[in-house]
């Protein structure tokens, strides 16, 4: 880097006023915002061309380093017309900023004034302020290979300079506002060497700080809803990245609740990766069980998301393999005890009991939940009309009764699903003695077997796919199966 840029920085001297309102002495309107785009292309081409012309001898463009600089400070106001941004594509601004994103020297103003410009076009407030002109700066700054940019500036930055540290955070800050406004990017611009940094960055061996917590939300991001992002991170090793940092908090709690944050988000993109198969197995010899595990038993702040990632990592049928590892690891001695948590009177009681226990509590929570749905039901109907003949008043349509569904779950029926799955399960085991209990209690406390078929049916009606038709119909048969011999 040349000691040059340093000075200039120092020698600037001015206090920037991003949101000005004038332009050389104009009202900003369409016509200034043109001329000073138009300014900031000469301006650029001309310190390219003496850049080249003059490559060792900093002092011959050091006049048109400044006057570029200024006309970029004033460019921000740009920023608070959005419905102007296609001006910055027609007359080839954004090409041109771009362009100065791949200066040799990362030290030079205009290469930090376009981090900061990019970061403050893209805000997504503003970005949502004008849907159009917005579509028109991403696909321009797409087309432009924007990510592939700023991640190849980002690994030539020295994070040890607070200044390049700051621009760090800010180039995260843009691809974040890009990625949230158009949440179909991730893929691209985890491709185009994103991830491979992201990764790079979080296992760094260097002390906590703001851009690594960044790092996580950005990656976290990255892994939402997007099975392209979870297939490259595993592809990276990166499963083995997100055990090793995680495994700090195996016996240690966050210093702080930044620390807490990005642990939570490390967690996150943990159980996002874990939806798709090929991770499940990556996991698994990764020896994410038994990390998880020993998590749950030092009863740390980790211990509820290892839970959550043991939920996401055994799931479904290609969590088999997960689900026999655990139990030959012993998991199920962690386990029980964080189900049982029954109250002292209990203490002597057994683990089908507390099934049980659990079983009315959130039976009773749910069937408050549906009197409340029910009294809403008769004042929220939709009105037929007039030439249909059937009764007003009492039906719903489709929408309302997701949303009822929906909420009735928030309940507790989620859960109850999840219990009453349970007692089916094991009264079909084979073991009379369980059967047998199971039933008792249900007559002691007044319950029926009947709730339970209805509630097991509801839950197999409701059931996903899986990503395949086949598994959500056996899924269905093995349910019906079950109930049969309950």
């Amino acid at each position: 880097m040349f000691a040059y840029g340093g000075i200039l920085f120092c020698c600037l001297g001015y206090t920037f006023h991003k949101r000005a309102l004038c332009f050389q002495g104009e009202p900003v309107d369409e016509s200034s915002v043109k001329k000073m785009i138009l300014t900031f292309e000469k301006r650029s081409y001309k310190n390219q061309e003496l850049r080249i012309k003059f490559p060792d001898t900093p002092g011959r463009f050091m006049e048109t380093e400044l006057d570029l600089n200024d006309i970029i400070q004033e460019m921000h106001v740009i920023a608070t017309m959005p419905d102007l941004y296609h001006l910055l594509v027609e007359l080839n601004a954004v090409h041109s900023l771009l362009g100065l994103l791949s200066h040799d020297n990362t030290d030079i103003l205009s290469f930090r004034d376009v981090v900061d410009l990019l970061q403050e076009l893209t805000d997504i407030d503003t970005l949502h302020e004008s849907e159009e002109g917005a579509e028109v700066l991403i696909d321009s700054l797409l087309e432009g290979q924007v990510v592939a940019l700023l991640v190849q500036n980002m690994e030539r930055l020295d994070e040890q300079v607070k200044e390049e540290a700051d621009g760090v955070y800010n180039t995260l800050a843009i691809i974040e506002n890009m990625a949230e406004f158009r949440p179909g990017l991730c893929t691209e611009a985890a491709q185009q060497g994103l991830m491979q940094w992201l990764l790079k960055r979080i296992k760094a061996k260097i002390p906590f700080d703001a851009n690594k917590l960044y790092c996580s939300e950005i990656l976290a991001i990255l892994l939402q809803n997007n099975d392209s992002t979870r297939e490259l991170l595993g592809e990276l090793d990166g499963i083995d990245v997100l055990l090793q940092q995680l495994s700090v908090f195996k016996r240690h709690n966050p210093a702080t609740a930044e620390e807490q944050e990005m642990m939570e988000n490390l967690f996150d993109a943990l159980c996002s990766c874990l939806m798709l198969a090929a991770n499940r197995d990556r996991f698994l010899r990764g020896e994410g069980l038994q990390l998880m595990n020993l998590m749950l038993r030092e009863k740390k702040m980790s211990r509820t998301s290892a839970l959550k990632v043991l939920d996401h990592g055994m799931i479904g049928p290609e969590g088999s393999d997960n689900c026999h590892k655990f139990v030959d690891i012993l998991g199920l001695r962690t386990i029980f005890p964080l189900f049982m948590k029954t109250p002292k009177k209990m203490k002597k009681a057994g683990t089908v009991d507390r099934l049980m226990e659990l079983h009315f509590k959130y039976l009773e929570a749910v069937q408050l939940a549906d009197k409340r749905i029910e009294g809403e039901k008769h004042v929220r109907v939709l009105p037929l009309p007039p030439s249909d003949m059937v009764k007003r008043g009492e039906i719903l349509d489709d929408v309302m009764e997701d949303e009822f569904y929906l909420r009735r779950l928030d309940a507790g029926l989620f859960v109850l699903q999840l219990l009453c799955y349970i007692m089916v399960e094991i009264s079909n085991s084979g073991i009379s003695q369980l059967q047998q209990r199971v039933h008792q209690i249900l007559n002691l406390r007044g319950g029926s077997v009947k709730v339970v078929r209805h509630i097991m049916r509801e839950y197999a009606e409701n059931i996903g796919d899986g990503k395949s038709e086949e598994f959500k119909e056996s899924e269905q048969k093995r349910i019906m199966d079950l109930l049969e011999n309950f």
